[in-house]
């Protein structure tokens, strides 16, 4: 079943499972395989195995595509209570994949970077044969036909589909609490939030569930899941990455990115997915680079590093401050030179957010509205208020910023901002929040410009509270500049210790 149109009817499913049978079918299978044959290597060593990593010892006949599945299987039946970053988990369709990849190897096939290696989707990313709901009650029972166009470029690549990720429901939070599937816990801290609307696919990542993972981000969904949980997460220009067969939170500010372990492998997911897609309005015909070569040729040394302070520095977290102080000095060290920049003022987003999504549920609140967690109802029930007018106006606004960020980038190569102004909420307290209608939390305010701007956009990890939470640098480049980001991102990640560290 393809996504189906906004203001259309949509052919709801038969009766569904309970959530609770559903959960525990998931389980079983999970444990049933992870017990049926474990891998020939030792299964911690292959699940902390970096993407890069695992790609080379697959090549280098070290393991097998099954062994690594089979690993991040029973890991996933170890962990899934404590963090329930799944949805749903491929179980034999994984398997099935991994023996074809081996298969390949044998008979002298070799895809690239990516080939045998499991990541996990995002669960409004659409994957055929594969429950794809938006942790969501009104498409709990959705199976698509086709898979989104990001998923068929990873499964070209040689990638193996493990499971789909819990998220906020439909994207539409930044927290992974408001979810049909329970929240989604932060493996750093289990009773906290792991950000969102991402979450699923962070927490994935940060407890070794899989060493990559795709995720959506409209107001920030991946860079804040990713500061969160302690991984890199890269969010690229608008129309770098095809959204084709992705729900929509909101068509103008929807982008489609990688998360891994370090920026290397974030590097590699985005080349695979990376490209113009023609069926794809918003896709950008713009040549793609080999992002690896291009980010190991910048000469980061010769870089200016730009620090809008107004407003991305306001009200932070007092160990977030030092922390990214700290970060700022380490650049320093690395490149030209560091200095405050003025950046162009943004109070658009949550007008075309929300009229956006309003327009593609509009049908579905009207005939089912029982069925959406309330939070979200009451977040549509009060965007189908906004005027033609209103929309316009927002829409127009984020056209003429989109057209001249680009001067910010006059004098300086890259941003550097903290990813997030604040710790990860508590999930009692962001479930109270989410309750009592927060317009716009903390957590969007330092990343939500960048998707109005459209650039390109990494959260890498910068070191921890005093909690041992985990804290992220956000660094920001030129339309089609990720390479730069990367490159940027790369230096200090190689000049810190924050990425080898491991959630308890």
């Amino acid at each position: 079943m393809a996504i189906p149109e906004p203001r259309r009817a949509s052919p709801f499913p038969p009766p569904r499972l309970s959530r609770r049978r559903l959960l525990a079918s998931a389980a079983g299978a999970v444990a049933a395989l992870a017990s049926a044959a474990p891998p020939r290597a030792g299964a911690a060593e292959l699940t902390d195995l970096t993407l890069r990593e695992a790609g080379d010892a697959l090549r280098a006949g070290r393991a097998t595509a099954e062994d690594l599945v089979r690993a991040c299987l029973a890991r996933i039946d170890r962990m899934q209570p404590s963090v329930n970053a799944f949805i749903t988990i491929a179980g034999d369709a994984a398997l099935a994949e991994a023996r074809a990849r081996d298969a390949e190897i044998r008979s002298g096939r070799w895809r690239g970077p990516l080939h045998g290696v499991p990541l996990a989707l995002k669960d409004n990313i659409d994957t055929a044969g594969l429950r794809t709901s938006a942790a969501s009650a009104v498409l709990a029972d959705r199976v698509p036909a086709e898979d989104a166009e990001v998923v068929r470029r990873l499964k070209e690549a040689g990638a193996v589909v493990l499971g789909k990720t819990n998220m906020d429901e439909f994207a539409a939070g930044g927290t992974s609490v408001v979810s049909y599937w329970n929240p989604v816990r932060n493996p750093w801290a289990s009773d906290r939030s792991a950000g969102g609307s991402s979450g699923g696919s962070a927490a994935a990542t940060g407890a070794r569930l899989c060493p990559g993972a795709l995720g959506t981000d409209t107001t920030g969904s991946l860079r804040i899941p990713a500061a969160f949980c302690n991984v890199v997460g890269l969010k690229p220009t608008y129309g770098r990455v095809s959204a084709r067969g992705v729900i929509p939170l909101s068509w103008t500010l929807d982008h489609v990115g990688p998360m891994a372990r370090t920026v290397e492998d974030t590097a590699l997911l985005l080349q695979a997915i990376a490209g113009h897609d023609p069926r794809d309005p918003a896709s950008a015909d713009v040549p793609v680079p080999n992002y690896v070569a291009a980010m190991r040729a910048e000469r980061v040394s010769a870089l200016r590093i730009g620090v809008p302070r107004a407003l991305f520095f306001d009200r932070l977290d007092p160990e977030i401050a030092a922390a990214t102080t700290t970060a700022l000095g380490v650049l320093r060290g690395l490149v030209a030179g560091v200095r405050d920049v003025q950046l162009l003022s943004v109070t658009t987003t949550p007008l075309v957010t929300d009229d956006e999504m309003y327009a593609f549920h509009a049908e579905w609140l009207a005939s089912v509205g029982h069925l959406y967690q309330p939070s979200t109802r009451r977040q549509l029930e009060a965007a189908s208020k906004i005027t033609a007018r209103d929309y316009i106006v927002a829409r127009r606004e984020i056209e003429r910023l989109r057209r001249n960020v680009g001067a910010v980038f006059g004098g300086v190569d890259v941003l550097v901002t903290p990813a997030v102004k604040i710790q990860p909420r508590t999930i009692d307290e962001a479930l109270r929040r989410a309750a009592g209608g927060e317009a716009l939390p903390p957590e969007l305010t330092n990343t939500s410009a960048f998707n109005v701007f459209g650039l390109p956009a990494i959260s890498v990890p910068c070191g921890f509270t005093s909690g041992r939470l985990p804290i992220g640098l956000q660094i920001v480049g030129p339309h089609f500049g990720e390479a730069r980001v990367l490159a940027v991102a790369r230096a200090y990640e190689q000049a810190t210790p924050w990425h080898r560290q491991s959630p308890p």
